[in-house]
């Protein structure tokens, strides 16, 4: 096992020992996890990485390497190591499922235990929803103008290592069809594809040598990059040398819409008719919504998918809402009130309202207790830990399913790219006092 313990900023584990030497180690809270608003623009946010967030939980022991390192460095005291040395996580965690829209306020990870063991688990929890929320909410606006035409996640070189693989899985729940990433496919089960880029050609004598051996290695299914020297020509030796079963073309330079018009044109005069146009070369869904009316069979996304299109964070923040006074006292509802920074005390449920014809109207989040159910609403918070142990595990399809699902019954204006207010408002109702 490779600890996750250390995936922590230090103010937790400091805190963790004041807590411990004022008696507060214990008490019974609440923390959630929110975003304040959307990235500018957005409509709605897409949730992604909650399965991550789980097996990091599983991994988040202090072994002996981690606390030789917090007592080398007189991080934290002996006793504060002794209670580390034990940490496991006992407590429940609720929140929306992978591939669940979002709003602001949307109380998407909730988590009940004592302070101690739920305040070391704010950047472990940040780190993983940030970023994948982020990767998965840019794809699900990529996938939604692409209409059903296949996008393809290939953004590993413009990304960190490791973060290459968790964005392929984002944008897997959010709908892309397959990634480029060789340990996304092994590690998840993603579809994976590839086939050639200008070195191959390069390396070559002709064009001509070089799609030859491709063909001849990968059968006529194959797909040929054509913009390495002249497109046209590129496309008449391809067709030749593959025949009209060529798979695909792939064009990676240019005006898209024009070339992907003059390519398919000759394709059809070929008689490949069959053979697909895939376009890549830095797209975003702005380009991808300009290509609508093209000839276009697939789309290849690297940069901005894996930078969240401009948006690589959501801002999720990790708050503490209420907490118990002792062992046995009732828990109170806290929050911060410093300016443009103020949260909503008390632990929250979630459903989402929708009409009699099934379009959502309003993400209701109750204070205290479960809202208001008219009898067409969807509960939104799913128990993912109870009391140490995991009880969600969700697979890769069901998420994309639920975000297929979850973005169809937003109204219209949550599928425009133009700038505005979340489709939906959020909507807070406090239980009446007892």
């Amino acid at each position: 096992m490779t600890t996750t313990a250390l995936l922590t900023d230090q103010y937790e584990l400091t805190m963790l020992q004041a807590a411990l030497r004022s008696g507060a180690a214990q008490r019974r809270s609440v923390f959630e996890l929110f975003a304040r608003r959307l990235p500018e623009g957005r409509r709605y946010g897409v949730v992604a990485g909650t399965g991550r967030v789980l097996d990091a939980l599983a991994d988040f022991r202090f072994d002996d390497e981690a606390l030789g390192f917090l007592r080398d460095r007189q991080i934290v005291d002996a006793a504060t190591l002794e209670w580390l040395a034990s940490y496991r996580f006992s407590g429940d965690i609720w929140g929306y499922p992978e591939g669940e829209t979002y709003f602001p306020g949307s109380p998407l990870l909730v988590v009940e235990g004592g302070f101690a063991e739920a305040v070391v688990l704010e950047t472990l929890v940040l780190s993983i929803l940030n970023h994948d929320s982020a990767i998965a909410s840019a794809a699900s606006r990529m996938t939604g103008v692409a209409a059903g035409r296949p996008c393809i996640e290939m953004g590993a070189r413009r990304t960190h290592e490791i973060a290459a693989v968790a964005a392929a899985r984002a944008a897997y729940v959010a709908g892309f069809a397959s990634t480029a990433s060789l340990a996304a496919g092994h590690r998840y089960g993603i579809p994976t594809t590839g086939t050639a880029a200008h070195s191959f050609t390069l390396v070559h004598d002709s064009e001509r040598e070089a799609f030859t051996a491709q063909v001849r290695s990968l059968g006529a299914g194959t797909t040929l990059l054509v913009d390495t020297y002249d497109i046209r020509d590129a496309v008449r030796v391809g067709v030749e040398i593959a025949g009209t079963e060529l798979g695909a073309v792939r064009i990676d330079s240019g005006d898209l819409p024009l070339l992907a018009r003059e390519v398919r044109e000759q394709l059809d005069e070929l008689g490949a008719y069959e053979t697909k146009v895939i376009v890549t070369s830095d797209l975003d869904e702005y380009a991808i919504a300009a290509l609508a009316a093209a000839p276009v069979d697939g789309y290849g996304v690297g940069t901005a998918l894996v930078t969240g299109s401009g948006h690589p964070t959501c801002g999720f923040v990790y708050k503490l809402v209420a907490r118990s006074s002792g062992p046995r006292t009732s828990m109170v509802a806290v929050a911060k009130r410093s300016q443009d920074k103020t949260s909503i005390g008390g632990r929250k449920w979630a459903l989402r309202r929708l009409s009699a014809r099934g379009v959502a109207q309003a993400e209701v989040v109750g204070i205290g207790e479960m809202p208001y159910d008219d009898g067409d609403d969807r509960a939104l918070l799913w128990p993912l830990v109870t009391a140490g142990e995991r009880v969600y595990d969700d697979s890769l399809l069901q998420m994309r399913d639920r975000h297929e699902g979850s973005v169809a019954e937003l109204p219209l204006q949550a599928k425009q790219l133009s700038r505005g207010e979340p489709a939906i408002e959020t909507v807070y109702e406090r239980a009446a006092p007892a």
